[in-house]
């Protein structure tokens, strides 16, 4: 298992709160790339390879589904609202964690009636969101303020990234979008003492999920050639699954999503470099839901701009699943197109 996923993984960052992940990647990169930020607080890794090459931008996002406390009731229990996607029935009875301001972890569990006591109405439906409280194990209101709980501050899944029994099968949380900023790390030291013909940006965006944020202003001080979206589809590869995207199958080539139609002629060459090297792929798409690429593809002029993603199961829930060779044949993938892309084919792709 890659080291680096494993730890950014473990790391907790909602939208806004991004503060751990960027931290962890400036360490990574500092040593490798020029670092700068936007003001949003997206993290950027400029590596000179041509000086007057195009400039290929990389993205994954680093914030994870979460949520934010908006509440602590007289009894001392919890009350959130979500931060990026969730659907209700997955969180009951989870544990949680809260981060507080000083950066304190505090343990948690989201409440779940007994099966006993429910009405036949509520065993019915799921329950509603706003229904639902973070127990934090305390006596009263006074207690849970005591541990330093503010409002605003962020909740996340708690759960340990760890391989299953098939040791390529990777379970844990915030692989939506780790994945992208592990690779954009990975890609970065496999160009080490290259000379590749262009200007390699690796960069972790804030806010993508809600609303594709950070892409935007990170893109338009970035100013690419070309841009590469890294980040996470569906597997279908579940009971009655359609399995038209599937664990441990290849990297998943997004053909069009609710944010953007993949960029056809950069996906052809991305299409071809895999073939030439033997990288497996799978091509996908989403009829809700987008990546960062939604933004990149129309900054200034506009930008052709393709997302690789890595399939997941159970995307938007406290615990994912993902493989390993498919990260790897990402990354490998990702390498190999920054590699290759010189003014030459960058012109082809954009004009011809």
């Amino acid at each position: 298992m890659s080291q680096i996923l494993k730890e950014l993984t473990m790391l907790n960052g909602i939208p806004g709160q991004e503060r751990q992940v960027r931290k962890y990647m400036e360490d990574k990169m500092k040593d490798h790339a020029t670092i700068s930020f936007d003001n949003l607080g997206s993290i950027i890794a400029e590596k000179v390879g041509q000086e007057d090459g195009p400039r290929i931008m990389v993205a994954g996002h680093m914030d994870e589904v979460g949520f934010m406390v908006t509440k602590i009731t007289d009894e001392g229990y919890v009350k959130f609202i979500p931060a990026g996607g969730w659907w209700s029935q997955v969180m009951l009875a989870q544990q949680m964690e809260i981060t507080t301001n000083d950066g304190k972890k505090l343990r948690g569990v989201i409440g779940a009636k007994a099966p006993h006591i429910l009405t036949p109405e509520e065993r019915n439906k799921p329950v509603p969101m706003d229904d639902m409280y973070l127990d934090m194990g305390v006596k009263d209101k006074d207690e849970c303020v005591a541990l330093g709980i503010k409002l605003g501050d962020m909740i996340t899944p708690y759960i340990e990234t760890t391989p299953l029994n098939n040791e390529k099968y990777l379970l844990g949380k915030a692989f939506d979008n780790r994945v992208g900023c592990a690779a954009a790390i990975e890609t970065l030291y496999n160009l080490k003492d290259e000379n590749h013909p262009n200007v390699y940006f690796g960069v972790g965006t804030v806010q993508e999920e809600v609303g594709l944020r950070g892409a935007t202003t990170s893109a338009y001080k970035v100013n690419p050639d070309i841009g590469i979206a890294v980040d996470t589809t569906i597997a279908y590869d579940f009971p009655k699954g359609s399995k038209e995207t599937v664990l441990g199958e290849g990297v998943g080539i997004m053909i069009s999503d609710s944010s953007m139609v993949g960029h056809k002629g950069l996906r052809d060459f991305v299409i071809s470099v895999a073939e030439e090297n033997d990288i497996p792929y799978q091509l996908t798409h989403l009829k809700r839901g987008g990546t960062d690429g939604g933004k990149i593809h129309l900054t200034r002029s506009g930008v052709p701009s393709i997302a690789l993603c890595l399939p997941v199961r159970y995307l938007h829930s406290h615990t994912s699943m993902v493989h390993q060779d498919d990260y790897d044949s990402l990354v490998k993938l990702i390498t190999l197109l920054v590699k290759k892309l010189d003014k030459d084919t960058v012109h082809k792709i954009t004009y011809e």
